[in-house]
């Protein structure tokens, strides 16, 4: 055993490569972890101990030299994998194990990673803050009477807690880049069709994306490289080819052109993000990018054209699960068909998921199609190319990725709207379907992570790795970490 032991996923593949560390010990360590803070924190939904060690032990035998080999990987409990329960951390996929494992699930433990446990999300990727979950919520581990964002949060809280060193995500509205933020740790949401959707429990399919949550920009670049790629089983995976995106990460953003739009960050944002975006800023100028004031006017309109477009995929998305194939069935539902529909999707479903069911039925319904979902549709276009024309005069865009750090758990249950607006700054990003990724930019005056978004232009990944990599370079509010108390 090293004195220093590895924490980042290049730490451990290297580690185990030499065969200074074996894969089995470092299984060992994160799982030691997981059971010594998890009760605290809720990040796990299930943790495979048993298969993971074995899979770590296959790796010491065989895979040692893999691009991932002995690497623990946290899974959001909305992707599928085989003969491990995959609820979406919902009801209603209670006890349902899937035959099979989604697409990046496969890639993972072909490059040798380890899949160490299911994590805690908002019920079917559907909140701000992983309150929303069946199963209770996730805490912040900078703060354990805080939310850590959402509906990644599980995901966030392992690798900021370091329970794992990297964890998958799915973002559809800011899901893996907001807790990412509230969490000080690195989260990327990649552009859509660059990872495959196979095996992702849908929320809205115009939307979703899988990316990485880490501690490093190296490790999310990492991962994606081995995630990404066309793959048939999913029509909307795109054959643009995959660059190595470690190989972008240069540490030189000289001549890098950084459009801010500076009306839309105006208003209602805390005054330590403010702060905190405003040096972050001044950390990129330094090293040589050139910021550029862009504007887009139709950002304002992002929040209600999201919440219009995704809740009617989740309509359509959500209406396979009746209780009649697997999952959550009602109990004394009689012998009539509706009634048994329409208890256990009442039953199975928790109240945020029914009420996006319900706007989202609405806004297709007849009579209301044009005003409502035909509209979001042409809205969404005109946010496209809102940053179309942007990237004209710059190559990335930055904003902050939360308009506040992490609120208090049970502040904004009550009020939708509020809890709604935290993706104020992240929702733009997939409805014109961009990489994004957020990382840690500083604290608040309590002690609670910021995070500094950047937003490129479609399958340019490898720029917005690069000045992450440049910021992160220069700062070390990567390097701090909670520490959970018991």
């Amino acid at each position: 055993m090293t004195n220093h032991f590895p924490t980042t996923a290049r730490e451990i593949r290297d580690a185990v490569a030499s065969r200074r560390v074996s894969a089995v010990e470092v299984c060992r360590h994160y799982l030691d972890r997981i059971a010594q803070f998890d009760g605290k924190l809720g990040a796990f939904r299930a943790v495979a101990a048993d298969r993971a060690l074995e899979d770590a032990a296959r790796v010491d035998n065989e895979n040692a030299a893999l691009p991932l080999a002995g690497v623990p990987v946290a899974v959001k409990d909305n992707l599928c994998t085989r003969g491990m329960t995959s609820t979406a951390s919902s009801k209603i996929l209670e006890g349902y194990v899937p035959p099979y494992d989604a697409t990046v699930i496969t890639r993972l433990k072909q490059a040798g990673a380890i899949v160490i446990g299911k994590t805690n999300c908002d019920e079917f990727g559907m909140g701000s803050s992983t309150e929303n979950s069946a199963y209770g919520p996730s805490r912040n581990p900078w703060d354990t009477s805080r939310i850590p964002g959402g509906s990644s949060g599980g995901s966030a809280v392992a690798v900021s807690a370091q329970l794992a060193p990297v964890a998958l995500g799915s973002d559809t509205g800011g899901s893996i880049r907001q807790p990412a933020a509230m969490c000080g740790i690195v989260g990327l949401k990649p552009t859509y069709g660059r990872v495959s959707r196979y095996g992702l429990l849908a929320f809205a399919s115009s939307l979703d994306q899988i990316g990485p949550l880490a501690r490093t920009v190296f490790d999310a670049a990492l991962l994606l490289k081995i995630m990404a790629g066309h793959d048939p089983a999913d029509s909307t995976a795109a054959s643009a080819p995959v660059p190595d995106f470690c190989e972008a990460l240069t540490g030189d953003v000289t001549g890098i052109r950084l459009g801010v739009p500076a009306a839309i960050i105006d208003e209602g944002i805390d005054q330590d993000v403010r702060n905190a975006f405003s040096q972050s800023l001044e950390v990129l100028k330094d090293r040589g990018a050139t910021l550029v004031d862009i504007d887009l006017p139709h950002a304002r309109y992002a929040i209600p054209t999201y919440y219009l477009v995704a809740t009617a995929e989740a309509s359509s998305n959500l209406a396979r699960y009746d209780g009649v194939r697997y999952g959550f069935r009602a109990s004394n539902t009689g012998q009539d068909l509706r009634a048994m529909y329409t208890r256990t999707r009442a039953g199975g479903f928790g109240t945020e998921v029914k009420r996006r069911i319900m706007l989202g039925t609405y806004v297709l319904s007849a009579g209301y199609y044009d005003a409502y979902y035909l509209k979001a549709l042409r809205v969404r276009t005109l946010i496209r190319r809102d940053y179309e024309r942007a990237f004209e005069r710059v190559d990335l865009v930055a904003m902050p990725t939360s308009p506040t750090p992490a609120f208090a758990l049970g502040e904004r249950l009550e009020d939708p709207l509020q809890m709604y607006l935290t993706d104020v700054f992240t929702v733009s990003a997939p409805l014109a379907g961009l990489p994004a990724i957020s990382l840690p930019c500083g604290f608040s005056s309590r002690k609670l992570p910021i995070g500094l978004q950047l937003i490129g232009r479609p399958f340019e990944e490898a720029v917005v790795f690069r000045v992450a990599d440049a910021y992160e370079r220069a700062t070390t509010w990567w390097k701090e970490q909670p520490r959970v108390r018991m």
